[in-house]
Formats: structure tokens, C-alpha cells, sequence
């Protein structure tokens, strides 16, 4: 896959993804506009709807409603890092929901491929070109 990005002035910056165009910026106290997210919000927010995703996908091969489902992420800040030292993601479900489906669904959170990735990481390579050539 290649997602190609460009730089929109300011501290703007798109990507796009297949025929999609992610549109980032940085807060106002960081010298941006806050027009959209910044990218490290990107981030975390598809490790959140990757796990709603999951969630979904799980009660819908069960024919289970999701009304009153929710997703919520929280992080914890690691002071010593001043990194992210915690996320924690909560299924809330309806007392209605079957009780025997309450541990699968939270095991079905946990396989979001997005997490996988955070946990078995690829490997990183960042290089200049000039003219086609790398330098």
C-alpha cells in the first residue's frame, strides 16, 4: 500500500488513502489552526474504531442489537516517557445483552489488527530521494 502525502501549508498536512484524503492539523496553541485532528489523534482514534469495529462485527454474526453500545478509549500519560504509558479500552453494554456473549466480545476487541501492530511492530525505514535517487 502507498499513501502519499502533502504538505497544505501551515501546519496542515493531508495523506491519501485509496480515494480517501485524511486532512490533519495541529491545535492553535501548537501554531496551527485546529481546523482537524492532528495526526497522533488519527492514530489513536483507529486503534479506538478498530476495536468498535470488532465489537460490531461480533454481534452482528450473532444477530445481537448494538443499541446502547459503546466504545470508549482512555489514555494514560507516562510522566517519565511523556508518552502514552496506558490505554485501556471499555466495552460499555446494555444490561439486556446476552451475559454468555460478555467475554467474547471483549476477546473479539482484542484482536483489532491496529493493536496488533502496536504490539508486534514493523520495522521503520525513512529515506530521501533526489531526482528518483536514493541519497
Amino acid at each position: 500500500m502507498e499513501i502519499a502525502v502533502a504538505l497544505m501549508g501551515g501546519k496542515k498536512v493531508e495523506a491519501k488513502v485509496r480515494e480517501f484524503r485524511i486532512a490533519t492539523d495541529q491545535p492553535k496553541e501548537s501554531g496551527g489552526s485546529g481546523s482537524a485532528p492532528t495526526p497522533f489523534d488519527l492514530f489513536l482514534g483507529s486503534v479506538a474504531a478498530c476495536s468498535g469495529y470488532y465489537v460490531l462485527g461480533f454481534c452482528q454474526a450473532r444477530n445481537i442489537s448494538t443499541e446502547g453500545i459503546r466504545v470508549v478509549m482512555r489514555t494514560e500519560h507516562d510522566p517519565e516517557k511523556k508518552m502514552i504509558g496506558k490505554i485501556s479500552i471499555e466495552i460499555v453494554l446494555p444490561p439486556e445483552f446476552p451475559e454468555r456473549y460478555r467475554d467474547p466480545v471483549v476477546r473479539a476487541a482484542d484482536v483489532c489488527s491496529v493493536k496488533k501492530h502496536i504490539l508486534d511492530p514493523p520495522d521503520f525505514e525513512t529515506y530521501a530521494t533526489v531526482g528518483g535517487s536514493r541519497i
